[in-house]
């Protein structure tokens, strides 16, 4: 009777410790997940440049966003010239927020109404799913799993702390030129610096000062 008693508790804990998030690696199944929005907003022409008024609305539209650093600024006019008074105008509206205007124009879903032009805001944003995962109870785990929050913490932290969520998919390109007496400075510096305990251990009493 003792060994069925036993039985009887010991079967469900090891249904609990069957469920949850699996995790057998040494990297977390947690991991951040970039997504991208794009806003459109469509201003009047007028000749080569924005009609009367339509700056102001922009500059309003733009600041409803609450663009900042990260976001991307498009103009789609389909004149094909990239030196035109529409994209002045919008330089002028992103300059305020510290932006520049874009050469790559995301693809929208509507076409262009013929007298106007569109203004494209990229924005993207980091977040991991599924965290907090309490769903695996902690425990012996005889399949070699780790805890189902796992992760979570570091890479939450990570994706809320990027300024530009787009790096962690593929990163910054980096400059092609490099100033080689920068990185000398940084290396000269390391090699004339004198050895740690060069100058000896320094004496110290515990004698008053009396």
């Amino acid at each position: 009777m003792k060994h069925k008693r036993l039985l009887t508790f010991i079967a469900p804990a090891l249904l609990l410790g069957g469920c949850g998030t699996a995790n057998r690696g040494l990297e977390s199944v947690h991991q951040p997940v970039v997504e991208r929005n794009d806003y459109a907003f469509d201003v009047a022409m007028s000749g080569d440049g924005l009609a009367p008024g339509e700056a102001q609305r922009l500059g309003g539209w733009l600041t409803s966003l609450r663009v900042g650093y990260g976001d991307r600024i498009a103009v789609e006019d389909g004149s094909g010239g990239d030196d035109n008074g529409v994209r002045r105008s919008v330089a002028a509206q992103a300059a305020r927020f510290g932006l520049l205007v874009s050469d790559e124009v995301p693809v929208t879903v509507a076409a262009l109404t013929p007298g106007t032009a569109r203004v494209i805001v990229s924005r993207m944003s980091a977040s991991v799913p599924g965290c907090p995962d309490h769903s695996r109870v902690s425990g012996n785990d005889f399949n070699g799993n780790t805890w189902s929050n796992y992760g979570c913490a570091t890479n939450s932290n990570l994706a809320a702390m990027v300024a530009r969520p787009e790096d962690l998919v593929r990163g910054q390109p980096g400059s092609g030129t490099a100033d080689v007496q920068a990185s000398f400075k940084a290396i000269d510096t390391l090699r004339k610096a004198p050895p740690t305990g060069s100058a000896g251990l320094k004496t110290e009493s515990s004698k008053g000062g009396n």
